[in-house]
């Protein structure tokens, strides 16, 4: 018993004795607050995690977001264009409140894009995968002053828009990584074309190599679709926006839209309790549609 009171003491007198960067647990971190090296921001439910990691073999280290669960499966980068090359490097949010990425020399190697300049700016990762700032605690989408939902890597989640923000200008899309140990930008790109009709693409090079149909209704025509209750398709098209996102429809089976280093679209699923990751495919070679996106364009689609 006397032992048990002195941790908890010991524990009380550490956090009030040192810097707040210290004794950060969480999801959450305000002004002045920090994650480095070996620190993490965990989601409620525990379902993503955010921290520094070194991609396969490559000894730079970049800012990311993985699936807290196994198989480590990372969906968003921050500094894709700008790795962390030393052993040093930081998250924090600035004094304007804008959330930046130092290394080793305190040098801003990235940086959020702010509209406003918040107060009481608090950067969150929700238990959607999303890194959002907010200028309080409220998780209402109309005090996101940026996420990293609006900047995708090559990873769609549910709940993440492929498309366009007319109002702002705003274009969301996938880039695939370089490769494996690489996460800077690729040669392909999943993106929604507006120019005429809206229409998803891949692209490479800025050549496109697969254009769906148009939007039915329910989906987006002239692929094969797989039927697959577990995913439900949302088309917005309006005046502010035109974009595309999908729903999950089961607790049981984690889901993500992925484009390779290779060019595959891939729509892949891992149920509960596995620790494999499962494509949404008939075939390698068939371009297939779920609940309104493409899941998997294979090279021998991409070079026709």
């Amino acid at each position: 018993m006397e032992t048990h009171l002195f941790l908890a003491f010991f524990c009380v007198w550490i956090c009030f004795s040192f810097p707040l960067d210290f004794c950060i647990a969480g999801d959450s971190i305000r002004i002045d607050q920090s994650i480095s090296n070996g620190e993490t921001l965990v989601s409620s439910g525990q379902s993503f995690e955010l921290g520094f990691f070194s991609p396969g073999s490559s000894k730079n280290k970049y800012l990311g977001i993985w699936y807290k669960r196994t198989p480590r499966t990372v969906v968003w980068v921050a500094n894709r264009n700008n790795p962390i090359t030393g052993t040093y490097g930081v998250l924090t949010i600035a004094h304007t409140g804008g959330l930046v990425l130092l290394n080793q020399t305190k040098s801003v190697i990235w940086s959020s894009d702010l509209s406003r300049v918040p107060e009481n700016a608090v950067a969150q990762l929700l238990q959607t995968g999303n890194l959002v700032l907010t200028g309080d605690s409220n998780e209402s989408s109309k005090s996101y002053i940026w996420q990293s939902f609006d900047h995708p890597s090559d990873t769609m989640l549910p709940g993440m828009k492929l498309g366009w923000s007319l109002k702002t200008g705003l274009q969301r899309n996938l880039t695939s990584w370089r490769s494996n140990d690489d996460p800077s930008p690729g040669d392909f790109s999943y993106r929604m074309d507006i120019s005429v009709l809206p229409y998803l693409i891949v692209d490479a090079v800025s050549s496109i190599k697969h254009r769906s149909g148009p939007w039915t209704g329910h989906e987006f025509n002239g692929v094969h679709v797989l039927d697959n209750l577990i995913y439900k398709a949302v088309f917005v098209d309006n005046k502010d926006d035109v974009f595309v996102l999908y729903e999950s429809n089961s607790n049981e089976v984690i889901t993500r839209v992925t484009l390779s280093h290779s060019g595959f679209l891939q729509h892949l699923t891992l149920k509960k309790g596995s620790s494999e990751w499962g494509n949404c495919t008939q075939s390698p070679v068939t371009i297939v549609k779920s609940m309104g996106i493409v899941a998997l364009v294979a090279s021998a689609e991409l070079a026709s």
